[in-house]
């Protein structure tokens, strides 16, 4: 009888294991914040096949599952895997081939550091990004004088840190046989006593970019995998890249398909007439880990390069109103064929005279629908009046942006605009959602910066003192939402990432700290202790 007594309890548990189901991973002992629609808290979930099956209690899930995998994650807090709305992943990654130049405080520390680089490398091309002339004692653009000195045969191209800008020595300059009088709609040479200063401003830049030699495949490959060890390690498990060619987006689909590239990629394809032909015809392109739906434009510059284009002068120099890099009728005659199609249309606007020209074009050929998702990248400097145009198109902002330009941006648009200059509560209150993003490598990679600008509208230096019009500030929830369900909705794919729910990819990060409640100085500092991509730890 005593031997009876001691074996039932062994049967009950043996019988209560068998009847468990068997999945792939379990996760217990966690601060889940789930970001579904009601933004609820869970402790534990099940994993199969990379997606989830189930979320709930520890004792739910403990009860009902077995895995010979889990995870305990002691209490730490998870949260879905980050989305970075718009960056340049593939450009992070040549980053990486290149001369390092951010956060250089002079031009000579910009020399040096290519110096230094070509001791080391000896390239028969050089290329670099990261300068910021805002950043320098002296406050205005290079001169190549000095690069002509040291590298009288070796091309340079320095890029500056947006992208809208490079400083070419004579060498590159004479590979697409840029005078003084060479002109291009929508760039600008700059010619300084009627000399050339080997600054090239947006699409001047292709006079000589266009020349420059094609990166190899080998080349592509590794730029790819530099960047995603990079964004895995930050906890982003989607990457927006905005501005991808044929040829790139092939490579990451080979590299995704042979499990080298497991980073999931929504590509934004490069405008150009050749693109809008090949990928309208052969329509949306998507699997588990790409997705190919939408084009890249850019309606203007950047302000840092006073590129941005104003519906007034520059407040710092006068008379300058910016370049429009894509002229109005290719605009128009571009969203026209693209609504035609199931594809989205994602242009890059700064100042507030791109936002205009963009908006309105949008909201004509929308004829009203605001589930075509349309995006404006950046929405930098939006009119008063043009608030109410954001109604059916989907605002896609940098929260960094903000705090990065707050040091020169009103010296460029003056105490009036600059009202409207970095307005994302204004923005999510027009469209009811804001898909948030880095562009890095413009600005640091990291989404803890992202959601620390957002939230305290400051940078690491605590400037400005009080925040940034802290009236267009986002909560903490407003803000996950933006870098996860809100920027998957941005992709058309909030039904299978963005949240810890039910059918969803198990996709997801354990931070070392409550970034829901840390005090808002430490949020970027938080570290990110695993991140995992369809239940597989990277």
């Amino acid at each position: 009888m005593k031997k009876l007594f001691l074996i039932l309890p062994l049967l009950i548990i043996f019988s209560c294991q068998k009847d468990k189901e068997e999945v792939d991973l379990i996760l217990t002992n966690a601060n889940i914040y789930t970001v579904d629609d009601s933004f609820s808290k869970a402790e534990a979930f099940a994993i199969s096949e990379g997606k989830i099956i189930s979320v709930g209690s520890q004792n739910d899930i403990e009860s009902n599952y077995k895995s010979l995998d889990t995870i305990n994650a002691e209490g730490k807090t998870i949260v879905p895997g980050f989305i970075d709305a718009h960056c340049h992943f593939l450009g992070l990654g040549f980053n990486q081939q290149a001369v390092d130049l951010f956060g250089t405080k002079s031009f000579e520390e910009v020399v040096k550091r290519v110096l230094d680089f070509q001791k080391e490398r000896k390239n028969e091309f050089i290329l670099g990004r990261g300068w910021d002339q805002n950043d320098w004692e002296e406050k205005k653009f290079p001169n190549k004088k000095l690069l002509d000195k040291l590298f009288p045969k070796t091309p340079i191209a320095l890029t500056r840190i947006d992208g809208h800008a490079i400083l070419c020595n004579q060498a590159a300059l004479d590979l697409g046989k840029v005078t003084v009088n060479s002109k291009i709609d929508g760039g600008e040479v700059v010619v300084e006593n009627g000399e050339l200063t080997g600054v090239l401003i947006d699409n001047a830049e292709m006079l000589v970019m266009n020349h420059w030699p094609e990166p190899s495949r080998k080349d592509n490959v590794e730029a790819l995998l530099a960047a995603q060890k990079i964004c895995f390690d930050l906890g982003l498990t989607t990457v927006d890249d905005a501005g991808l060619g044929q040829e790139s987006i092939e490579i990451i689909d080979s590299l995704q398909k042979s499990g080298d590239l497991k980073m999931r990629v929504y590509a934004m394809v490069s405008h150009s007439e050749k693109n809008l032909d090949y990928f309208l015809d052969k329509g949306i392109i998507k699997t588990d880990r790409l997705n190919v739906r939408s084009f890249k434009f850019y309606a203007d510059g950047a302000l840092g390069s006073r590129g941005a284009m104003l519906r007034e002068p520059y407040s710092d120099k006068p008379g300058h109103l910016g370049l429009l890099v894509t002229d109005l009728e290719t605009l128009n005659r571009s969203a026209e064929r693209i609504a035609n199609s199931d594809y989205q249309m994602n242009t890059h606007a700064i100042g507030d005279s791109a936002n205009h020209a963009v908006l309105q074009t949008y909201n004509k050929v929308l004829k009203g629908k605001n589930d075509r998702r349309w995006r404006v990248e950046h929405a930098q400097i939006v009119s008063p009046e043009d608030f109410d145009l954001y109604k059916n198109v989907m605002p896609s902002i940098q929260p960094t942006h903000a705090t990065s330009d707050m040091y020169w941006a009103k010296d460029r648009v003056g105490e009036e605009r600059i009202k409207g200059a970095y307005a994302y509560k204004q923005l999510l209150e027009a469209y009811g959602k804001v898909a948030l993003g880095t562009d890095f490598p413009v600005e640091r990679v990291s989404p803890f910066l992202t959601f620390y600008a957002a939230v305290a509208r400051q940078d690491l230096e605590k400037f400005p003192e009080g925040g940034f019009q802290m009236e267009n500030g986002l909560t903490r929830e407003e803000t996950l939402k933006g870098m996860t369900i809100w920027a998957a909705y941005s992709n058309f794919e909030e039904n299978e990432k963005g949240s810890i729910e039910v059918g969803k990819f198990a996709d997801f990060i354990i931070l070392d700290k409550d970034i829901m409640k840390v005090d808002a100085g430490e949020i970027p500092n938080i570290k990110v202790l695993k991140t995992v991509v369809g239940g597989e730890v990277q």
